[in-house]
Parts: C-alpha cells; sequence; structure tokens
C-alpha cells in the first residue's frame, strides 16, 4: 500500500472529482458515507451518546455527513462546531445546510471552554475538528476540548486524521492534539501513524475505500510504501521440484566472542531456516563445540584465537555474509574487519558490534560493497548518522546516508522501516514481544539468508523484516508477549511462509440498511 504525502491526496481528490464527473461534495458524502457505515454495521442502532465535533473546513464537512447519516438512522447524536474562525469551507456550508433540514437539533456552536459538553466514559467521541491540512497549532481553548477529550476516557473515533495531527512534522504540544482511539484514513495510511514520536496519537487505524481514481492510486510514485502479505507475496521465489542446495547460496555469518556465541547461533539458524542452501559460522576458537552441538545443521570455521575474532580468512565462496553478531568492538576485531573490507566484495549484512566498529571509524562505510544492508536499533543508528531532533529529521538524515554510500538501512522498531535511497518502506508485522534479547540477531540471520538465495538487497531487507515481523506475530498466541524468545522467531518462520498462501478472512457483508454513496 502506498501512502501518499497530503499533497498527492489533495491532488488525487480533484483528480478523482474531475474523470468521475463528480462534484467535490459529492466525494465529501461519498467519504463521509463509509464512516457512517463503518460506524453502522458495529453499533447495529446501539443508544450511545455520540458527540460529533466538526471543525469548519472540510474535515468539519465529513462529520456533518456522518452526522447526518447518524440522525436519520435513529442514533443518539450531538454535533457541535468548533467555531475558530469566520472561515468556512464550501463544502462544510453545504453539508451544514444539510444537516439543518433533518433534525431541530441544531449544531452547537463552541468558541470558549465553557461551551464544552459533558462527556462520559461510556459514550462516543467522533473527532471531525482539523484534517491533513493544518498548518498550525490548534487555539489554546481548542486545545482545552482535545484534552477534555482525554480526560473523559471515552472511545474517540478520529476521521482521516487526528486533529492536531500534521503529516509532515511533529505536533509543537502533545496537549493540542487529538489522542485517538481509533483512526479512519481516507484511501492511504499516513506515516505519522507509524513514527515513535506520533503512533501514540492513535492506538488503532484502518484505511476505507473512498473510490479515488484507480489510475492515480496505481500510477503516482510515493516516497513510502506500507509493507504487508500482498506487497510481499511478488517477492517471494517459488522452488523448483529438482531444485537442489547449491541453488540456494551459501550463507557465512562471522560473530562471536567469548560469552556471546549465541548470538551467531541464533543468526545461523535463522539463516538456514530463511531458505538458504548452506551456512557457515566463523566464529572464535571457544565457540566451536558450543556451535557444532547446538545447530548441527551447520559448519563451522574457527579464528585462531580463543574468545574474539583476530582475522577473517576462509577458503569457502559465500553469497551473502552476515557480520557483527556478538562480535565485540576489541582493536584486534576491528583491525580484521577493515583488512577484510578491502578485499571483500560479497553483499554484506552488517549488524550490532560490526555497525559499532563502523561507528568509531567511519572512514569503513566507503569499503562497503554497494547494496549493503546495516540493521541499527536507534542507539546504534544514533551512532553512525549522530543525533536527531524528530523523527523526520532522523528519515531525512538516513536516506541522505543510504544515497550517500548506497546502502539498504534497517531502522528497528515498532514498526521497523527499511530505507533504500529516497523511498521508505514501512513494515507492518511485529509484536512487543520482540523487545527480547537476541530477536536482531536472528533478523541479520534472516536478511542473510535470503540474500543468499538470490534475492536482492532491498528485497531480501523488506521480506525479511516481515517474516520476522509475522514469525513473531504466529509464535506471540502461543507464548505471550513476555514469553517469547529470540529462538520461536526461528521455530515459527516455517509458518510465517506458509501463511503468505492462507486466503485472507472475508469482511463481514455488509449491513442491508448501509447508505449508498
Amino acid at each position: 500500500m502506498k501512502i501518499f504525502s497530503k499533497e498527492q491526496i489533495y491532488e488525487g481528490d480533484k483528480l478523482t472529482a474531475e474523470r468521475q464527473k463528480i462534484s467535490s461534495t459529492d466525494l465529501m458524502e461519498r467519504a463521509g458515507t463509509e464512516i457512517f457505515n463503518w460506524m453502522h454495521m458495529r453499533m447495529q442502532g446501539a443508544q450511545v451518546p455520540v458527540h460529533v465535533f466538526c471543525g469548519i473546513g472540510n474535515n468539519g464537512g465529513d462529520g456533518l455527513v456522518v452526522a447526518r447519516h447518524l440522525i436519520t438512522h435513529g442514533y443518539n447524536v450531538n454535533t457541535y462546531v468548533i467555531n475558530c474562525s469566520d472561515k468556512r469551507s464550501k463544502d462544510f456550508l453545504v453539508n451544514y445546510d444539510r444537516i439543518k433540514q433533518v433534525t431541530k437539533e441544531w449544531p452547537t456552536l463552541l468558541s470558549c471552554s465553557n461551551d464544552f459538553p459533558k462527556i462520559e466514559q461510556d459514550n462516543i467521541i467522533i473527532d471531525a475538528v482539523f484534517g491533513i491540512g493544518l498548518n498550525r497549532q490548534a487555539d489554546e481553548w481548542v486545545a482545552g476540548l482535545f484534552q477534555q477529550f482525554r480526560v473523559s476516557k471515552a472511545f474517540t473515533l478520529a476521521i482521516d486524521i487526528p486533529s492536531g495531527l500534521y503529516t509532515d512534522h511533529i505536533p509543537e504540544d502533545e496537549n493540542a492534539v487529538v489522542w485517538a482511539s481509533y483512526t479512519l484514513s481516507f484511501q492511504s495510511a499516513k506515516l505519522v501513524f507509524f513514527l515513535p514520536d506520533t503512533a501514540k496519537y492513535t492506538v488503532q487505524w484502518e484505511v476505507l475505500d473512498i473510490g479515488i481514481d484507480p489510475e492515480y492510486l496505481y500510477n503516482t510514485p510515493t516516497d513510502a510504501d506500507l509493507i504487508g502479505k500482498n506487497e510481499v507475496l511478488p517477492i517471494y521465489k517459488p522452488r523448483e521440484k529438482f531444485s537442489n542446495k547449491g541453488q540456494f547460496g551459501h550463507a557465512l555469518i562471522i560473530g562471536g566472542s567469548y560469552g556471546k556465541i549465541g548470538a551467531v547461533t541464533l543468526a545461523s539458524k535463522s539463516a538456514l531456516s530463511s531458505g538458504a542452501g548452506l551456512v557457515t559460522a566463523y566464529i572464535p576458537k571457544c565457540g566451536y563445540s558450543i556451535l557444532q552441538s547446538s545447530f548441527p545443521e551447520a559448519m563451522v570455521i574457527t579464528d585462531l584465537d580463543e574468545h574474539i575474532i583476530t582475522e577473517i580468512n576462509f577458503k569457502i565462496k559465500p553469497s551473502a555474509i552476515g557480520f557483527g553478531v556478538g562480535v565485540g568492538v576489541d582493536s584486534k576485531t576491528s583491525e580484521a574487519l577493515e583488512i577484510f573490507l578491502k578485499k571483500n566484495k560479497t553483499t554484506l549484512v552488517i549488524d550490532a558490534d560490526g555497525l559499532n566498529i563502523l561507528a568509531k571509524k567511519k572512514s569503513l562505510l566507503k569499503l562497503l560493497p554497494e547494496q549493503s544492508v546495516l540493521t541499527p536499533h536507534p542507539k546504534e543508528l544514533e551512532r553512525l548518522i549522530g543525533t536527531w531532533k524528530d523523527d523526520f529529521e532522523k528519515l531525512e538524515k538516513v536516506k541522505t546516508f543510504s544515497k550517500k554510500h548506497n546502502l539498504i538501512v534497517v531502522i528497528k522498531g515498532a514498526n521497523t522501516i527499511v530505507i533504500s535511497d529516497d523511498k521508505y518502506y514501512v513494515n507492518t508485522t511485529g509484536n512487543p514481544g520482540l523487545a527480547t534479547a537476541g530477536t536482531g540477531d536472528v533478523l541479520t540471520g534472516i536478511i542473510t539468508g535470503l540474500i543468499s538465495q538470490g534475492y536482492d538487497s532491498l528485497s531480501a531487507s523488506i521480506f525479511g523484516v516481515y517474516l520476522h515481523g509475522k514469525s513473531a506475530d504466529i509464535a506471540v498466541e502461543d507464548y505471550g508477549y513476555q514469553s517469547l524468545l529470540a529462538s520461536h522467531i526461528i521455530d515459527y518462520l516455517g509458518e510465517a511462509f506458509i501463511d503468505l498462501f492462507k486466503e485472507s478472512e472475508q469482511p463481514p457483508e455488509s449491513n442491508e440498511s448501509e447508505v449508498q454513496a
């Protein structure tokens, strides 16, 4: 799924109206109707008090459409207009007149804190105050209303985007933003739903199809894509019946130090479980018996040193190399990596202390093969690119870094983001159970294993992140968040692959009394 910018959304609305020969008011009716249908299917006529708060722009117009349909279907509705300016959009005014035609209870105009209605915890709030066009912080009294929403603890449904939240930068004051329980976003998710600084403003989100011109949606390139099953299925490479292990590459995992051989074991297992034909681990001597006994499917090469990696010499010809898991940052290990990089041409996946070594000596970045993959967590990323003031600056700095060195960067987090050149790929799988030791080592192995099979680095990163998260999503049903282990992710990788070909559950059938746009 593409994530469109607000400028692209406006352009899509305009083209849709032109090509489908409808007015902007018709398109607003369609959008508001979809919101109503979503609610009606779930409420089924329940007489819970619904408070619809409308701004005076197009987002408020959407809210008025929803309120009108709720009223005509017999719901207990209270409609309010946030009277924060003398300016009103044309489509807002059209729908303001329309709602007056279906009820004697005209919308209440709110202009100060004394006007705020009482909201109980078991009520429903519909937030239609500000949309994606917001370019300044809400007035103090409006922010006070938003805080009252939050204090009430009522279920809060945001239309398109939580009011007060921008699409392209961080809010100045979190109290001037609606904290939504659920957001129904038109046609496309918003990037801010997935960034650590802004994801907190909506607990859940869903995209509603409002019939934007399909040709425009298909042909318009975006800076960001949302990655789910439909996006990774075309990446998957099926296997031929008479294929053999030699066709699926040889993954080499280099890492480990005394006390951290488990990291290499996890990465090696996940590389083989992701489909690599062969896996070899290059480790200090102290790890030989551990790896051979705990993971007999792997081959092992040992360093001359007992406890750390001091040189990287091997006669095999790997098709992909993972470096850094558990390796430590000893000066001898750093020297060994530099010598190795000067002669290596094989694509690398670098994680953990491999990244810390690069951060200490950034000149080594020039030696990395093109399209190598770096998989930092936030602190490792900071060591590589420096600090940032917010998530948007972080993404811009990573884009610059990626382009400068021709690398792919996998920013690990609740919504892991793969960055290549000017493009973001936002992953949708995964859960808090992944916040445990060793899961990053598993991801390194998965991506290395996929590259070894012939996936290009970008496809391997996108697919690998998806499989890693999906495996955790399946495993967490058996283990729960607290008890999920990194090794469980490997155990469930097979189910993650199988899940690619399971049919999605069909949505509930439409209610007969849905309003048609």
